[in-house]
């Protein structure tokens, strides 16, 4: 199949769902099609080939541009960040921050994340109703995120606030958001600052202290590198977990044989943060761009070309997972949510760790939820999540 005769996906329209009909559809017909914002890859083995090609490089130091913003804070701070490094450069990064995201560090944190996860639920179990995201999912995000960089939990609302106002730059809706973006990241950055500054006086055992006394070889991370990556932490790490709680709930919703599942065994909690981010991720698309023209099955990719990687279609491919439907006792493939190669998501095993976390303590606490009203949604593209849900449940025990 050449490039123009691949099915067409208007993923650029809000209203358009990367789980809808013609998504299958075209998973059917192609392991590719094409959008308003370059080539989308749709199947399984496809993504997992291309996310680690030689002829691609992380495609996401476009996504400003292609929206409209050419210039500001945060296109700047966009473009200079982990997430958009290459080569060396990147793997430099690399290896000055991992010792912060060690399964030591992250195993030392668990019971911090236990004792929010159930403060949080107190606010609510008696009641047996509660909007997830506004009273569970938002404040537990950033308490958790104040933990790891050593805030002050009251810090959580403004973490939460201006994190979240960042992420809609990772939605379609960006070119309507994008003046609120841009202050969200001029006030935010301005409290890193701070931060940092006290960091370098005093450090403590948080991972912000780690990267600013991180060393390899006497190499250290500038003022800049650490400011950058401080803001990455603050603006991924809010974001993203409290979208993929709530999409995680919602799937519960559908399944609560899977909630009573996770409630008899509560070891299925890590299995159940990876089921969710299977059927339902919050990064619905992983970026890459040719860095040369080449071909990939028959098909010449030009240089310059943006490939949209689906995480979501390449988790429920049939042709890799079956007719799956959504169970956290099966044994899985791999799932693409977090990415692959070297833009592996740095953070992963704080993110399964904290929503394996979340599910567990209140799989042990409330019933199977239920819808309790109108759930409202970020667009089903781009990252996604619910904005309210709420929900009903019985109180256990």
């Amino acid at each position: 199949m050449s490039l123009d005769d691949a099915p067409y996906l208007d993923v650029a329209n809000p209203a358009f769902s990367l789980r809808s009909d013609p998504v299958r559809k075209a998973r059917e017909e192609s392991w590719f099609a094409r959008t308003p914002y370059g080539l989308a890859v749709l199947r399984h083995k496809e993504m997992g080939e291309l996310l680690t090609h030689k002829s691609l490089i992380q495609g996401s130091q476009n996504w400003p541009e292609l929206n409209g913003v050419t210039s500001g804070v945060f296109h700047d701070w966009w473009n200079r960040s982990i997430l958009v490094t290459e080569g060396e450069d990147h793997w430099r990064l690399r290896r000055l921050v991992n010792p912060a995201f060690s399964p030591k560090v992250v195993k030392a944190l668990m019971p911090e994340f236990e004792r929010v996860a159930n403060d949080l639920a107190d606010g609510f179990i008696a009641r047996g109703a509660c909007d997830f995201m506004a009273e569970f999912a938002d404040p537990y995000a950033a308490r958790v995120l104040c933990l790891l960089l050593g805030l002050p939990e009251d810090k959580a609302p403004f973490i939460l606030r201006t994190s979240a106002t960042m992420g809609l730059a990772l939605g379609v809706n960006f070119p309507s958001e994008a003046a609120n973006v841009e202050a969200a990241t001029i006030e935010l950055g301005d409290y890193i600052t701070e931060v940092l500054a006290q960091r370098q006086d005093a450090p403590g055992d948080d991972i912000l202290s780690i990267m600013v006394q991180a060393t390899e070889d006497g190499d250290r991370l500038s003022p800049e590198e650490l400011h950058n990556l401080a803001m990455m932490l603050a603006f991924a790490g809010v974001d993203t977990t409290r979208n993929q709680l709530g999409l995680g709930i919602s799937m519960f919703m559908d399944h609560p044989d899977q909630w009573e599942a996770l409630a008899a065994d509560p070891s299925l909690d890590m299995a159940a943060a990876s089921e969710v981010m299977r059927m339902r991720p919050t990064i619905t698309w992983v970026t890459r761009e040719a860095i040369e023209t080449f071909t990939y099955r028959d098909v010449t990719i030009p240089k310059g070309t943006v490939i949209h990687l689906y995480s979501e279609s390449a988790g429920t491919d049939p042709a890799v997972m079956g007719e799956a439907p959504f169970d956290i006792t099966a044994k899985r493939a791999r799932n693409y949510g977090f990415g692959g190669g070297i833009h592996h998501c740095l953070g992963n095993l704080v993110a399964r760790n904290d929503m394996a976390v979340a599910y567990r303590v209140l799989s042990a606490r409330m019933g199977a939820p239920r819808a309790d009203g109108k759930a409202t949604w970020l667009a089903d593209s781009g990252n996604t999540g619910p904005i309210s849900l709420p929900i009903a449940f019985e109180a256990r025990g």
